[in-house]
């Protein structure tokens, strides 16, 4: 009786309402695929309805006739207003969140601003996956136990000097020449940085609530990402596409980290290939995460409705 009991008390990812950003190409589809084959219900938050109905359509097609239910919510991942309406669809409509995964990424060669004020690949990178986590938090604590997985990157390492706290919105770090190691690559590491120190702050919170967060390294992986940056960036992510992994192999530590037991407990980790990993120096700093944290507060709270 007793373990038939811990067997049946083992995490999996079957039957669990899992929310994925980022979910209509590259690692967020191959992730989506994969837990819909697993049994997972999904919902997908996308900013685009043509392509995100075109990625329900082959999550369907993958299931191969089982049924699979995927709900869409749009969301432009840039601005805070659409995803507090994104975020109140959300609880409107579900009342059990299991699985939060923020996966939408992006880096912007040139230097904008959102309409919040916020540098856009800042924006995207950290303070929509922060701003989406806290909204939906009291949600997913409601779970008996529930998990938020945040898409980070080796790239954190590009940020040697940390967080740059005196230049939020990047003016003067885009200053750097627009080279392979330009200023928008060390942003692009900065906001990776972010997800990893982020994910340790948030574990530090979480304790005691049931709810456990992961960051985790996909590795070089060849996707649509970076397409929309000139014919430089097309240039550079067309050569390291000759070394990169496929989707599914990238998405292969994720799907992990949502369906596996053998992670649970371990909160606040970073992984990368199936184990957990040591990331750099920067993103071990406990005091730099906490301050992190307050600062992404001050940026989103200010734009609260």
């Amino acid at each position: 009786m007793t373990e038939r009991m811990e067997t049946e008390a083992k995490w999996t990812v079957r039957g669990k309402y899992v929310m994925i950003t980022g979910a209509t190409s590259g690692i967020g589809l191959a992730a989506a695929k994969a837990l819909a084959a697993r049994g997972a219900i999904l919902g997908i938050v996308a900013r685009n309805p043509a392509k995100a109905e075109e990625a329900v359509a082959r999550i369907r097609e993958a299931a191969e006739g089982r049924d699979v239910t995927v709900d869409v919510f749009l969301a432009d991942m840039a601005s805070q207003s659409s995803i507090r309406r994104a975020a109140e669809d959300i609880l409107g409509r579900w009342p059990r969140i299991d699985v939060l995964v923020n996966n939408a990424g992006a880096m912007f060669v040139t230097r904008k601003l959102t309409d919040d004020g916020q540098e856009m690949t800042w924006a995207v990178n950290h303070l929509g996956p922060f701003l989406l986590t806290k909204l939906l938090l009291d949600r997913l604590k409601e779970s008996v136990s529930a998990r938020v997985i945040t898409t980070a990157s080796h790239g954190h390492k590009m940020a040697k000097k940390g967080i740059r706290f005196d230049d939020l919105t990047a003016k003067r770090l885009y200053s750097f020449p627009q080279s392979l190691l330009g200023g928008a690559n060390f942003r692009y590491g900065e906001t990776k940085l972010a997800n990893i120190l982020f994910t340790a702050e948030l574990a530090k919170r979480l304790e005691g609530t049931g709810v456990s967060a992961y960051s985790f390294d996909p590795g070089l992986v060849s996707t649509n990402f970076n397409q929309d940056n000139g014919w430089l960036a097309r240039m550079t992510m067309a050569v390291m596409r000759l070394f990169s992994r496929t989707p599914e192999k990238g998405a292969e530590t994720l799907v992990w980290l949502a369906d596996s037991d053998a992670v649970s407990g371990r909160s606040g980790g970073y992984y990368a290939d199936l184990e957990e990993a040591l990331p750099a120096a920067s993103a071990r700093d406990a005091e730099a995460a906490k301050r992190l944290w307050e600062v992404s507060e001050l940026q989103t709270r200010s734009f609260a409705r």
